[in-house]
C-alpha cells in the first residue's frame, strides 16, 4: 500500500456533508469520522470501536484522545522525518487546547493539501497553508504505507 492510495480513498470522500460522529461516504462525516472511512477503505474493519463523543473531545479534562488513539494504531513520524501524502495529520486548534482536528496530507498542483471534514463546509481539500501547517502537532503513516514499520 502507498500514500498514493491513501490520499486517493480520502478524495473518495470530497463533497461529504458533515456531521459529527457519522462515517458514510456521501451522507456525513466528521474528521474522525473521515478517518474511519478510509481506514475501512484500505484495511475492511475499524480497529477498534468508536464511543460517542462530544465535538470538545476531551478538552475540559485535558485528555489528548485523538493523539492516544493514532499513536495505538498508526506510526507517528519523527520530528526530523519528512512528512509524505498519504500521512494522517493532527491539529491543535489553539495553543492550550488539546489536539482535536484530523486530515490526510495530499499534494495538489499549488503544492500541499490537506483532505479533512469541517462543519459548515463538509469534506475539502484545503492548501496546507501557514495557518493549517503551523497547527499541525504530529504525523502519523497508515500501516503498511512505506516501508517503515510501527512503532
Amino acid at each position: 500500500m502507498s500514500g498514493a492510495r491513501v490520499v486517493a480513498a480520502a478524495r473518495c470522500w470530497l463533497g461529504t456533508p458533515y456531521r459529527h460522529q457519522a462515517s458514510r461516504r456521501g451522507a456525513g462525516c466528521d474528521c474522525l469520522g473521515l478517518v474511519r472511512g478510509v481506514w475501512r477503505a484500505l484495511y475492511g474493519c475499524e480497529p477498534q470501536a468508536i464511543p460517542p463523543y462530544s465535538p470538545d473531545w476531551g478538552e475540559p479534562q485535558g485528555r489528548e484522545v485523538l493523539w492516544e488513539a493514532a499513536r495505538r494504531h498508526l506510526r507517528m513520524r519523527r520530528a526530523d522525518e519528512p512528512g509524505a501524502a498519504g500521512d494522517l495529520l493532527l491539529f491543535r486548534m489553539r495553543a492550550r487546547g488539546v489536539a482535536k482536528h484530523l486530515g490526510i496530507a495530499a499534494e495538489g498542483a499549488a503544492g500541499p493539501t490537506f483532505i479533512h471534514a469541517m462543519s459548515g463546509r463538509g469534506v475539502v481539500e484545503s492548501a496546507l497553508s501557514a495557518p493549517w501547517a503551523r497547527r499541525v502537532v504530529a504525523r502519523f503513516v497508515f500501516p503498511d504505507t512505506d516501508t517503515d514499520t510501527r512503532g
